[in-house]
């Protein structure tokens, strides 16, 4: 990927574990460094040394280095790691839409690979791999005392070649073991479906190069019949992605030069605003996309579909239209990552993640270990049941919510779009449970827009419900 060279890259998302954000940049020499702590590192000379003269196998001077960065940066925060050549290219490729695997994204848990959200349309997703299962075997590997970029690697492999996941499952009483067949995982970023007259489904899996140019291609589809009563856009079970998308994919509903999220960090790099303008959305020279955007797709009625499993570039959209209240934002609290992640290319192919700044919302917002909380609280089925999720809360190192810096943004007033402003209610409200039905009662369907899924039946009752208030009487 060789648009990868450029500075100011920034992604949103989770790789190897929960999708983080990314900016990659050259590293330029700094006119002032941070003194060096002398003692400090001779202590890590000294320690250097001992292991290669004492320990009871030679070791090679590169992995003892290697070792050493990587735990320093695993130490910081969740999202902050080393990335060896072959992670440093799968980084690479996964931002592109396509790569090779079963299609999970996946984090540590007491040494365990934990399972943040099988990807659609993936050999995982389709063997019924679950959130929050825990893989403590790969094929005949246990997986204590890998890394994670280690366990990853393990997972991918060539295409048509199996995998065997030895898996703990809450609830299950015994462990259970998955065999599936790797693929060149495709993620289709971007699906849409007519689901009845007048209402129209948009589902974004996750943010990638051209998500923001196919949402605008799905909206002249769904609006091609004709006017629409309402909107639903899906961001569940989205982990993130590319920055710049998420602007995208915000601008397609706000109007132009809105504020979208701003970033806040130790250094000026760090500190910026995001605006739906082809300035903040559009990398390079490319045509600008929205152009073709339906005049209506910023006025319709919308509601946001959330959940657990909505994080980094989802909440970024969610909380941006929910700011401006431009939509209602329906389900359940988002995963909560709030933080932005630089990739500064090293020698050798390599490089280092680093966390370097926070987002926040339009209104100033962190979402840091807080997540998005909906207009209106709705869960996964008629009986009040969700599944129990990984949060950015839950993991070891993160960022601690009550240190963010939200004194120094500053707060934007929320933008509400003429045409089109939804009702809000308080947040947290709870909508009452329908009827005991047994199909209604399950969790959301893998059938795209299935009639199941009981967020999106409540989604689809709220839009008509304005259009019944908003008609003249």
């Amino acid at each position: 990927m060789g648009k990868l060279k450029q500075a100011g890259l920034v992604c949103a998302g989770v790789v190897g574990g929960v999708l983080i954000s990314l900016q990659f940049s050259a590293i330029a020499e700094k006119e002032t460094r941070a003194n060096l702590p002398v003692e400090e590192l001779r202590t890590f000379a000294e320690v250097f040394n001992a292991i290669k003269t004492n320990y009871v196998e030679p070791v090679e001077d590169k992995k003892l280095i290697t070792h050493a960065i990587s735990g320093m940066l695993s130490n910081l925060d969740p999202h902050s790691s080393y990335l060896d050549a072959d992670a440093f290219k799968d980084l690479q490729v996964s931002t592109q839409g396509e790569f090779g695997g079963i299609g999970i994204e996946v984090g540590m848990e007491d040494g365990l690979v934990k399972v943040v959200s099988p990807i659609e349309d993936t050999p995982a997703y389709r063997a019924g791999v679950k959130p929050g299962d825990l893989i403590f075997k790969i094929d005949d590997t246990l997986v204590k005392g890998l890394t994670l970029n280690e366990a990853v690697k393990r997972m991918r492999g060539k295409p048509k070649s199996q995998i065997r996941l030895s898996i703990v499952r809450k609830g299950e009483s015994k462990p259970l073991d998955i065999t599936l067949t790797r693929e060149v995982i495709k993620v289709q970023s971007v699906k849409s479906k007519l689901v009845e007259e007048g209402y129209g489904y948009l589902r974004v899996t996750s943010f990638q190069e051209n998500t923001g140019a196919a949402v605008v291609k799905h909206l002249n589809e769904l609006f091609k019949p004709g006017p629409l009563k309402g909107l639903v856009l899906d961001l569940r079970n989205d982990p993130g992605g590319l920055l710049n998308n998420a602007v995208g994919v915000s601008a397609a509903f706000l109007p132009p030069d809105t504020l979208v999220t701003s970033t806040d960090g130790r250094t000026a790099d760090a500190k910026h605003r995001f605006y739906a303008t082809p300035a903040d959305y559009l990398r390079g020279s490319r045509d600008d996309f929205m152009r073709s955007l339906p005049p209506d797709a910023r006025k319709v009625q919308m509601v946001v579909l959330v959940n657990g499993g909505s994080a980094s570039a989802s909440e970024i959209v969610a909380g941006a239209l929910q700011d401006h209240k431009r939509a209602i934002v329906l389900g359940t609290t988002t995963f909560g990552k709030g933080s932005v992640q630089t990739v500064l290319p090293l020698p050798g192919n390599t490089a280092i993640k680093l966390t370097t700044a926070r987002y926040f919302t339009p209104s100033g917002r962190s979402i840091q270990a807080k997540g998005i909380v909906p207009d209106i609280v709705v869960e996964e089925s008629a009986n009040g049941g969700s599944t129990e999720r990984l949060r950015e809360a839950n993991l070891d190192h993160h960022l601690d919510a009550s240190k963010d810096p939200a004194s120094q943004v500053k707060e934007a007033p929320a933008k509400s779009s003429p045409v089109g402003k939804a009702p809000v209610k308080p947040k947290g409200a709870a909508v009452g449970a329908a009827k005991d039905d047994p199909d209604e009662s399950e969790g959301p369907s893998r059938e795209l827009a299935s009639k199941k899924d009981y967020q999106l039946t409540q989604a689809l009752n709220l839009l008509k419900g304005m259009q019944i208030m908003q008609s003249p009487r």
